[in-house]
Parts: C-alpha cells; sequence; structure tokens
C-alpha cells in the first residue's frame, strides 16, 4: 500500500514521516509541547490502570500475582500462552493531529462509535461514576481520568485525537471508542518490508516461504511474540499504518497475557511491568544512590508484599540496522538470524503522581 501524503525523512538511518522540532512552524512547536506534556499524564494513567490496579485485583481476589520473568523480556522471547482476567487490557491511540476521514476503510472511526452521550447510553458496557457531560471527553477536563478509566475496557481501541472543534487551541479529546483497525497484517508487513528495501514492490515477489519469514520479522520489528494477542497485533499494525499521517503517534497496549503495557511512538519500544525487589536489591540501589531505604519505598514502591518491594520496570527497545532502511537504498536480502531489536535503556520508575524524582537506572534483563 502506498504511502499517502506522507514525506519520507531518513536521519542516521531511520526512516520518520514526523518532523523535528525545529522543522515546525511555532504553532505546530506548541502543539507539540502540549501534545507531549498530554502524553505524559497518559503513560501515568494508563501504568496506574495497567499495572498498580491490575497487581490490586489479584490482592482483592487473593489469588498471586505472575510476575514477568526476566526472558520475557528479551527480544525474541516467547510469552507463556495464558490469559490473566484479572489483568487489566486496553488499547489506545493517540494521534498528535487528525486522522484524516479517508482512513476509514482501516481505522474504524464513524459517527456511531463517536463519543457522544447517546452512542455511550447504547453501549451496555460502560458505567460512569459522574454525570456524563460534553466537556469530559476532553482532556482538560477535571474529571478525564475517570472518563478514560470507564472507556478502557471497552473491546477495540479508543481514540484520542486533537479536537477539531476550537481551531485557535490546541486541546485533545477522546473522539471515539471501539475503533477496530481492519487493515491486513500481510498488507502492513508488505508495506514495512518494502520501507526497508527487502522487497521492491510485492510481499510474495520472492515466494511464500519469503513472504512468511517477513511477517515473522514484521513482529519482531514491533517487539512482539508471533502468537501476539489481538490487541498488540492491532497495536503494531496501527502504527504502521499511521506512519501515513505527518505527525507523531502513540499507541498503548495493555495486555492480560504478557502481564504488560507496550508503548510504541517515535521513541520507539517500551514494555512495562511489575518487578519484585529483595531486601538485597533496596540496599543496593538505596547505597548506589545514597538514599535511606524509605526514600526508595516512600517514591517508587507500588505495593509490598513478603518483605518486597513491588515497583514498576521500564524496558526500552531500539532496531538494529537490519530493521532500519540500509543507507545506500539498495535491495536486500532478509536473514532471520539477525536480530531486529535491542535492549537500551532498563529502569525503575517513580510510581504514579511522583513528581520529584527521576527513574533509576536498573540492569535486570542480562544480569
Amino acid at each position: 500500500m502506498p504511502l499517502i501524503g506522507s514525506a519520507i525523512i531518513v536521519r542516521g538511518g531511520f526512516v520518520s514521516y514526523w518532523s523535528y522540532r525545529e522543522l515546525l512552524s511555532r504553532q505546530d512547536k506548541l502543539r507539540r509541547s502540549i501534545y507531549e506534556a498530554l502524553r505524559d499524564e497518559l503513560d501515568e494513567y494508563l501504568l496506574q490502570y495497567g499495572l498498580v490496579e491490575s497487581y490490586q485485583n489479584f490482592v482483592n481476589k487473593h489469588v498471586p500475582y505472575p510476575f514477568v520473568e526476566k526472558r520475557e523480556l528479551k527480544p525474541r522471547a516467547r510469552i507463556p500462552d495464558v490469559e490473566y482476567e484479572l489483568h487489566n487490557r486496553f488499547l489506545v491511540i493517540f494521534v498528535e493531529d487528525l486522522i484524516p476521514g479517508a482512513f476509514k476503510k482501516y481505522i474504524r472511526f464513524f459517527d456511531e462509535n463517536k463519543v457522544t452521550k447517546e452512542n455511550l447510553m447504547r453501549s451496555e458496557t460502560l458505567r460512569f461514576s459522574k454525570q456524563y457531560y460534553r466537556n469530559i471527553k476532553l482532556f482538560e477536563s477535571t474529571h478525564f481520568s475517570e472518563f478514560l478509566k470507564a472507556m478502557l475496557p471497552v473491546d477495540y481501541a479508543i481514540l484520542i485525537q486533537r479536537d477539531p472543534s476550537v481551531k485557535a487551541r490546541n486541546r485533545y479529546s477522546l473522539s471515539h471508542f471501539h475503533v477496530r483497525i481492519d487493515w491486513p497484517i500481510a498488507d502492513a508487513a508488505e508495506n514495512l518490508a518494502r520501507e526497508l528495501r527487502y522487497i521492491s514492490k510485492d510481499l510474495y515477489e520472492k515466494g511464500e516461504d519469503y513472504a512468511e519469514e517477513v511477517q515473522k520479522k514484521f513482529f519482531e520489528y514491533f517487539g512482539l511474540p508471533l502468537t501476539a494477542g489481538g490487541r498488540r497485533t492491532a497495536a503494531m499494525v496501527a502504527v504502521e499504518f499511521l506512519k501515513q499521517i505527518p505527525c507523531i503517534c502513540t499507541v498503548y497496549a495493555g495486555s492480560s497475557e504478557s502481564r504488560a503495557i507496550y508503548r510504541i511512538s517515535e521513541r520507539g519500544v517500551s514494555k512495562y511491568i511489575l518487578m519484585k525487589l529483595s531486601n538485597t536489591d533496596i540496599e543496593r540501589i538505596s547505597d548506589t544512590h545514597q538514599w535511606q531505604a524509605d526514600t526508595l519505598k516512600k517514591n517508587y514502591f507500588v505495593a509490598e508484599q513478603d518483605d518486597e518491594g513491588i515497583v514498576i520496570f521500564q524496558a526500552t527497545y531500539h532496531r538494529t540496522s537490519h530493521a532500519r532502511p540500509p543507507e545506500d537504498g539498495k535491495l536486500r536480502e532478509l536473514n532471520t538470524e539477525y536480530f531486529w531489536m535491542t535492549v537500551t535503556n532498563q529502569s525503575i520508575l517513580p510510581k504514579p503522581g511522583i513528581w520529584d524524582k527521576s527513574p533509576l537506572p536498573y540492569s535486570f534483563i542480562y544480569t
């Protein structure tokens, strides 16, 4: 599928369809700043709902929480094929600008799934603690976080994008719910393989076996196992499709199988999980930062269990040269043995709501 109205910019081997701040107008710089600030807020909301509240669901039911093992965080890792019903899941698409109406064929947002009082009342799965009013869907609303939480369990995706009703302001709203991603995986893989110069035009131009390997690598490109469930698969397809819009987009997928939150954006792929810290770990981290143990507990522990602290761990992945367009632009052959992802950052995050603490570097995956 050809990219529509996109500008392909190659910087250091990376392809982007969006512009850096220095190439934006002052108006668009302001919009970018607002978007990034709101994205920080959204990160907090989703970490609280997707991880902290999931943990509490298990505690309330007296069920042991299924902590992620370090092997599951490595590139090409296999994740146990188990759905944990107590773990919250969701799919959120957050777009810096507006998705053009011409894309509705593949990103299914229509009048019938627009966030209006009438549409929400027709949905039997939604329950609100606050009375619905028109502005509650705006990110700037006092009760937006509660409204978002009520919307997250809905099937398929929710869409947050720029509100087109006010031209003089850059504000964002939760515009649609129950948004289906209907772009075929084969088309998405073909688009990526053409961008990376593993094919020239068609996915099957080098045979069915080659096409199958390309589709497997498409999953690896987004840090997902080949058996990834519906929300995670929809997330990577949405990200690949939204390259057609000349702005930045962020897609979040909360998975009850992987017990993780995936965040895919112009910055790459990140995974967030809950992790236990032993007393030895706590002492080592406190000594490294010259803190009292209470400082670590107060600002980073989301819970405690059997004298162990539970924290939010973030792993960030970057793509290797094999998952970036070749500098010479020439066609190349796919070698499935080459890794497409590598771990570049590992951190313990402050718990949601903490302002003045930074992420703590913490090597976990390969220790």
